[in-house]
């Protein structure tokens, strides 16, 4: 394995409060906030903690006694036994854990040495696949609201096709109601791991082989969403990059076949530490009043119908509520 990486006593570096919903409004039909906020007990915010749960050795540790839920210790090597089934899987974790998205003890920003990541590669017959159909970013990599924002959020319609982005194996498949909603984490062979969340229905299950371009679950909001889209993370030993790092997501493609990992590529943990703010994306309400019809909303806010029902995750022959409030941006 490339790199050898500093260890030692690491705090955690991102455990910010969760901020107050602040509602705002500017006139009786119109609420405006902050949204995508994980409570503090979710798996989304569990993620970025650093210090794991107990010191592990890499290989002899005996393991019949962990208290860690679903975490096995497995000896690096070209194919190791996990949950039953041969996995081929690339020297860069020594830990299985089928619970925590993030159970490694990494502090990426003390990496000393430059990781070569290589992304896909066709010779080896290891192909790559976008996540979608298509990926229209709606949200950035970056801080919102006082809080960060660890992956790119993609559009999308409740239903829609999730593709393994590379070959691999499914570490976690899970329900995180505070935050992720439906998730899956998979493992990849070029040593990064990818997050797919929000999701109506996942279908690859744990311990799974998947290829590049296999469907493995079915776009939706579950969690903590106020409207469909795919949370797509990107993660080296537990630690989020910004996907837009390694992806070109208008040309719907990757930027090379090969990424080299820097602690500089983590330089946002200092920020993000600090509780930088930036003004964050913002939804727009309308609160349904009696008369309101799809239509006319659509046209007080210059959107289109299809807009709405998909925001909602509604239909054109869904009754409007008096009282209910609907997403309009």
């Amino acid at each position: 394995m490339g790199g050898a990486m500093a260890q030692g006593k690491v705090k955690d570096l991102f455990k910010v409060k969760t901020p107050k919903i602040q509602y705002v409004r500017p006139d009786t039909t119109i609420l405006i906030k902050y949204e995508d906020f994980p409570d503090e007990d979710s798996d989304a915010d569990q993620s970025i903690y650093f210090n794991p749960k107990k010191e592990l050795s890499i290989v002899s540790e005996d393991t019949s006694e962990l208290d860690l839920g679903e975490q096995h210790i497995v000896e690096v090597s070209e194919e190791v036994l996990i949950d039953s089934t041969w996995i081929r899987i690339a020297g860069y974790y020594a830990i299985w854990d089928t619970q925590n998205i993030n159970p490694y003890r990494m502090d990426s920003r003390q990496m000393k040495d430059t990781v070569d990541i290589k992304l896909y590669d066709p010779a080896q017959n290891r192909e790559y696949n976008m996540p979608l159909e298509k990926t229209p970013i709606t949200s950035k990599f970056g801080p919102r609201s006082g809080r960060w924002h660890y992956g790119t959020d993609i559009d999308l319609d409740t239903g829609d096709s999730i593709y393994a982005a590379f070959d691999g194996v499914v570490r976690i498949n899970k329900w995180d109601g505070g935050g992720y909603g439906n998730y899956i984490v998979l493992r990849h062979y070029n040593g990064l791991e990818t997050l797919y969340g929000h999701m109506s229905r996942t279908i690859a299950k744990t311990g799974d082989f998947v290829k590049a371009g296999e469907v493995i679950g079915l776009g939706g909001s579950t969690g903590r969403s106020s409207g469909p889209h795919l949370h797509y993370e990107v993660r080296y030993q537990g630690n989020p990059l910004d996907p837009e790092n390694i992806y070109d997501f208008p040309d719907y493609l990757l930027k090379g076949d090969s990424y080299q990992i820097t602690s500089a590529v983590f330089n946002y943990a200092n920020r993000s530490k600090s509780g930088v703010s930036s003004g964050g994306r913002r939804a727009v309400y309308h609160k349904v009043r009696g008369g309101d019809t799809l239509s006319g909303i659509a046209k007080r806010y210059g959107v289109s119908v299809s807009q709405l029902t998909r925001l909602n995750g509604i239909s054109t022959r869904t009754t409007l509520r008096v009282g209910r409030s609907l997403r309009v941006r």
